[in-house]
Formats: structure tokens, C-alpha cells, sequence
């Protein structure tokens, strides 16, 4: 028998099958082919899910696992934040405000409430909040009022993935029903012809990632000189994903007199750099309050070589994991882990940078509308995405860093409701 060991904290029933004490016991499964069990090696780089024996030299984090372990502080016990301003009293456009109202938004948060104002005023800013705590609409709110009363304004906001440029692009349009401002989206992996006839009608927003704007630019299709305001949203993931040089030259290509607004959840060296090189005396809001959100349940889970799949299986089968985001480590990975999901009973979709356009976003709209209850996905889910009701996530491989760890766990435990976040640990 082997013992796989997973500690609880919300005192649920084990899977099926199982029973609790200091462990479960399951039997040890033969590895059948096509299985996405893996194991650690003895010796060199650690494995994870399957395909995960490339030529990247992945490194796991190196982290305490106390600090994957936390019971998630009960909603209620959470004081409300208490806003300067309600949305209704912003000086603001009155045809805005009642697109706001409209979108169900009263009470601005913290994020919102202390970069409007600021924005309003034409400062630069840099914004550091924790993940899912409402950047998108501190900005966009401020500069679309700003666009309303001057139509020759221009703003580029600029994102490290193209489902967050996609899901600000959904926020916009939201903000401005009736007001005839518009927007173009620009990504890689979607036709860029679309893009180039919406941008040669001169849009006030463009919303994209740094490879395909340097793209357009070099194409001739777009200058950024006349472009006044400069949006560097999730600058720290843009920082890890290695956009600083294409950021450099894109900003480079702007004024020097601009409005710069820089968004982070994090705050390292080199991204106090960039704030001193693309910032003119900019206020500082930080708002974030803990490096995991109080509102999610933390624990791990220990597996031993072949049971790993077998127990995210069982884990699986529990009727209260109704809507599950289990993170991978590569595209490989994901990709065979969701086939090995569907064998195994278990509706699954997979979301990697290898997957088009199309297909990312169809995977992506299936999970949000509920039509299947398990995405598996690279760390290109980990920060940006809004998706209600996450009831779970499971880092079915662990991530690079503790502060990967925490944008991942960070897609559960939002808008007002506890979520929990199991992570697997080889024995």
C-alpha cells in the first residue's frame, strides 16, 4: 500500500474511497501508458507533469511549505473598506458614471479608490495591489473620462499576455456604452489584418502586448508619438516574461512629456528601475495587504511517484470541486495531462502558449460559462484573468517562485468568497 498524505483544514470527507487521519491510503497503481504520473528524479532537474523532460532547465521554487498552508480567514471577519468616494460622487462624466452603475459598481476598492483621484489629476502613478482587487477599471475609468472631454487624446495600455489585453477590451467596452470611443486590441496569435484596419481609423485606446506592437510599428502602422498616456499593466509579469528591452523601446517611442501609469503586484529591484526611468515624481498607492490572499485555503498534498495523476484524479471526483483551475508546468504537460483528464472521466480543457488564439479563447469561454469544470493551464492563467467562481486551484506542479505560487492560487478566493488552493509535493 502506499501512503499518500494530505493534511485538511476545512474538515471535508477524502475522496472516494479514502479515509482520514494522518493519511489516506491508496494502492499503488501500475503505470498505464498514456498516464500523467510522474516522479521526482533521483539526480538533475526536478520533473513534474509529463513533457516536462525538455531542453528548459526548469527550477522549482525553493519555499518553506509552512507557507503553503493557511486557513482562509472567514469573509464576514473581513471589515469592509470604507471608499473616500462612492463611483456616483467621482467627478466624472454623468453618461460614464451610469455605464458604471449600469456594470453594478457602488463601492470603488481600495486600488480604485486611491488611483481615480490621482489619475484624474494627470499624475503619474504606480499602483501595487494584490491580484483580482479591481486595476483595470483604476485606470480605465480615469482616462476615458479624460478622452471624453478631449478626442484627440490617445492612450496605449500596454499587457503581458493577450487574455488580459482581451479582458480589458471586455472592461472597456462596458465603461463606454453610448459614448463613441473606441478601441483596438492587439495581440499576437489572432489575424493581424483586423487590427491594422481598426488602427488606421485612429482609435483613442490601443491595448496590446509588446510583440505585436513592435510588430505594427515596424510595419509602419503604428507611431506612438502622438500617443500622451502610457498604461504598463502587470509591469512585474512583462519583467519575468522578458518584455523589459521591447518595454524600453516601446515607451522610448513616446513622448518624454506623457502621462505614465505602472501597475505591479510586486515590487523588485528591477522594477523599481523601470519606475525611475519611465516615472516623473509619481505617487505611490499600495494598497496590498499580504502576499496570499486572506480569503483562500491553503494545503498541499503528498504523492509518491506513480499516484500523483491517480490521487488529481480522486481529488477531482469530490462533488464540491465544481469549478478547478490545476496549473502545470509546461505546454506539453498540460496539453497530455488534460487528454489523460478526459480518459479518466474528468471533462477538462487546456489553456498554453502553443494553443491559438481561437482555441485559447474557446477553452477559456467553456470553463467561464461552466460547460467544463476543470482548466488545465500554464502560468499564462496565473495573473490578469477574471473568472468568477473558481472554487479551487491545484498546482498539480509546483511553480518557479513564491510569488508565482501566489497569482496562481490568486484566481480563487475573489469577490467576497473563500476559495481553496491545494499544492502537490513529491514525498
Amino acid at each position: 500500500m502506499a501512503i499518500t498524505y494530505i493534511r485538511r483544514l476545512d474538515g471535508r470527507k477524502p475522496p472516494r474511497g479514502a479515509s482520514w487521519g494522518a493519511a489516506f491510503e491508496t494502492r499503488a497503481p501500475r503505470r498505464r501508458s498514456g498516464s500523467s504520473s510522474s516522479s521526482r528524479p533521483r539526480s538533475g532537474s526536478p520533473r513534474g507533469s509529463q513533457g516536462s523532460r525538455g531542453k528548459r532547465n526548469y527550477q522549482e521554487m525553493d519555499v518553506d511549505l509552512s507557507k503553503l498552508i493557511n486557513k482562509a480567514q472567514p469573509v464576514e471577519e473581513a471589515a469592509p473598506y470604507a471608499p473616500d468616494l462612492l463611483f456616483s460622487e467621482l467627478p466624472i462624466d454623468e453618461r460614464l458614471k451610469e455605464n458604471i452603475a449600469a456594470k453594478g459598481y457602488v463601492l470603488p476598492t481600495p486600488i480604485q479608490d486611491k488611483s481615480i483621484p490621482q489619475v484624474l489629476m494627470g499624475h503619474d502613478v504606480v499602483g501595487l495591489a494584490n491580484t483580482g482587487t479591481g486595476k483595470t477599471a483604476a485606470f480605465l475609468i480615469p482616462l476615458i473620462n479624460r478622452v471624453i472631454y478631449d478626442r484627440n487624446q490617445r492612450m496605449l495600455i500596454m499587457v503581458p499576455t493577450r487574455e488580459l489585453a482581451l479582458q480589458i477590451e471586455q472592461e472597456f467596452y462596458g465603461f463606454t456604452k453610448r459614448l463613441n470611443i473606441n478601441a483596438v486590441t492587439c495581440v499576437g496569435g489572432a489575424n493581424i489584418e483586423p487590427q491594422i484596419r481598426v488602427l488606421r481609423r485612429q482609435p483613442n485606446f490601443v491595448i496590446g502586448t509588446p510583440g505585436r506592437l513592435k510588430d505594427l510599428i515596424e510595419r509602419g502602422e503604428l507611431d506612438l508619438s502622438g500617443f500622451g498616456t502610457v498604461v504598463l499593466d502587470e509591469a512585474d509579469r512583462m519583467l519575468d516574461m522578458g518584455f523589459i528591452g521591447d518595454m524600453r523601446e516601446l515607451v522610448g517611442q513616446m513622448p518624454k512629456e506623457r502621462h505614465t501609469l505602472f501597475f505591479s503586484a510586486t515590487l523588485s529591484r528591477d522594477i523599481e528601475k523601470l519606475i525611475g526611468d519611465f516615472l516623473s515624481d509619481p505617487v505611490r498607492i499600495s494598497v496590498k495587504t499580504r502576499d496570499t490572499a486572506a480569503t483562500v485555503d491553503q494545503d498541499v498534498v503528498y504523492y509518491q511517484g506513480a499516484s500523483k495523476f491517480e490521487t488529481l484524479v480522486d481529488l477531482l471526483k469530490d462533488a464540491e470541486m465544481d469549478k478547478v483551475l490545476v496549473f502545470g508546468r509546461t505546454k506539453h504537460g498540460v496539453e497530455r495531462l488534460t487528454r489523460d483528464l478526459s480518459r479518466a472521466g474528468i471533462k477538462a480543457e487546456s489553456i498554453h502558449g502553443d494553443k491559438t488564439h481561437g482555441r485559447r479563447q474557446k477553452a477559456l469561454g467553456l470553463f467561464k460559462q461552466d460547460q467544463v469544470r476543470v482548466l488545465v493551464a500554464t502560468d499564462v492563467a496565473a495573473r490578469g484573468l477574471d473568472i468568477s467562481g473558481v472554487s479551487h486551484v491545484i498546482n498539480y506542479d509546483l511553480p518557479a517562485t513564491y510569488e508565482d505560487y501566489t497569482h496562481r492560487i490568486g484566481r480563487t478566493g475573489r469577490a467576497g468568497r473563500t476559495g481553496k488552493a491545494l499544492t502537490f509535493v513529491a514525498q
